[in-house]
């Protein structure tokens, strides 16, 4: 495999306590970092930088590992400005607009879906992604849900079957049907074809009893769970979470004292989606509490048409900065290990040795300018390593 030195880094976050200033964040300046094709295989002072087969000069700019970007619902079709533009004059989120994406997703065409679904995953990668999950739930039907896990496997390994994420507009009369159909004939066709079960268990969408069903269901199956939870109301979803081991429990709006203590006690990570607060004009989750109980902490665009239309981790950064009590370097942490933890990955979010070779490069020589220029084109270049 070819080897490469990036050489003149001002300042490299490795996500690796052992490394550099020995913070979270593994901190070095004046650094430099060395990959094969698929691998770290050193970091340390650019003075003492190895020979490598090629260079990369970075030119004084920060380095920074790849957005790990653990929540998003990229396939789909149509969209929602009207109920944007709606919410901005006073209009309250209740998450009702979800019907008219199911509409627009089944008229569509394979080629449009994956067309869409393309361009958005295009625009994470230029923004510094480089993990990203992907999520169905906008056809809720057998061969629905199976063609949007299908498209979504074509852009990434962290796909996600969300089959329960509302009661589609034919099962409104009769919702144990569809949650019959979901455990059983639905479950059975999209199982082989995810990695993660969610189910958006919130006010008009599944009640704490039917994701329990849900998510029980399909661990059986060999799906590992995670969780929407208390974006509307306040429920005893995280309580579910931590019960069921979900890998995270995403949105935390609503949440209490018990929450956060079952959450700090636990391996289910806290996925807050501040893109979501900023577009539908609700409180924004309470990061602050979270991280100071101890709770862990990640960040994602939850990337949607209705609620999160949101492409940009460096936003979400600045939101979680300005509006979510949280340092940059948390905010930093959160959307890069933060997300791998998410995942339940020990191979991304981090640039220490035997990481993938996953980073980016800024327009900048800090980290900090990810909130420092909110709306700026921060990334300068994003590097994955090569995926077989």
């Amino acid at each position: 495999m070819t080897t490469r030195v990036i050489t003149n880094i001002s300042e490299l976050t490795t996500n690796d306590p052992t490394i550099g200033d020995c913070s979270a964040l593994g901190r070095l300046f004046d650094a430099a970092l060395v990959i094969d094709d698929e691998r770290v295989l050193w970091v340390g002072a650019n003075a003492d930088a190895p020979d490598a087969d090629d260079v990369l000069d970075a030119q004084g700019c920060a380095v920074i590992p790849g957005f790990v970007d653990s929540h998003t619902h990229l396939v789909f079709a149509g969209e929602r400005s009207d109920e944007f533009e709606a919410r901005m004059e006073g209009v309250h989120y209740d998450g009702g607009g979800i019907d008219r994406t199911v509409a627009a997703s089944r008229a569509a065409t394979n080629d449009q879906l994956r067309d869409g679904t393309r361009k958005r995953v295009n625009e994470l990668f230029a923004g510094g992604v480089t993990t990203v999950e992907i999520k169905s739930g906008y056809e809720l039907t057998i061969e629905g849900e199976k063609r949007e896990l299908e498209i979504a496997s074509e852009f990434s390994d962290e796909v996600t079957w969300l089959g329960a994420h509302v009661v589609p507009p034919e099962y409104k009369a009769s919702r144990d049907a569809y949650i019959d159909l979901v455990v059983t004939s639905m479950l059975e066709a999209c199982a082989p074809k995810a990695k993660w079960a969610d189910v958006f268990c919130d006010r008009g969408a599944f009640s704490v009893d039917e994701a329990r069903e849900v998510l029980t269901s399909a661990r059986a199956k060999g799906l590992a769970p995670r969780l929407h939870a208390n974006q509307l109301d306040h429920s005893d979803a995280i309580a579910l979470a931590v019960e069921l081991d979900c890998a995270s429990v995403d949105h935390c709006t609503y949440i209490d004292d018990r929450d956060i203590d079952l959450l700090s006690g636990s391996a289910t990570v806290a996925t807050l989606l501040p893109g979501a607060e900023f577009s539908t004009r609700s409180p924004y989750p309470s990061a602050r509490r979270m991280l100071d109980a101890g709770v862990t902490v990640a960040l994602a665009t939850d990337c949607n048409p209705g609620s999160s239309y949101v492409t940009s981790m460096a936003f979400v950064i600045a939101i979680a900065v300005r509006e979510m009590a949280m340092s940059v370097d948390e905010a930093l942490f959160a959307s890069t290990k933060g997300g791998a933890l998410a995942l339940r990955r020990d191979d991304v979010g981090f640039l220490g040795v035997g990481a993938r070779a996953d980073f980016a490069i800024l327009d900048a020589p800090r980290a900090a300018h990810l909130a420092y220029r909110p709306g700026g084109n921060v990334v300068a270049s994003t590097h994955r390593a090569w995926r077989p």
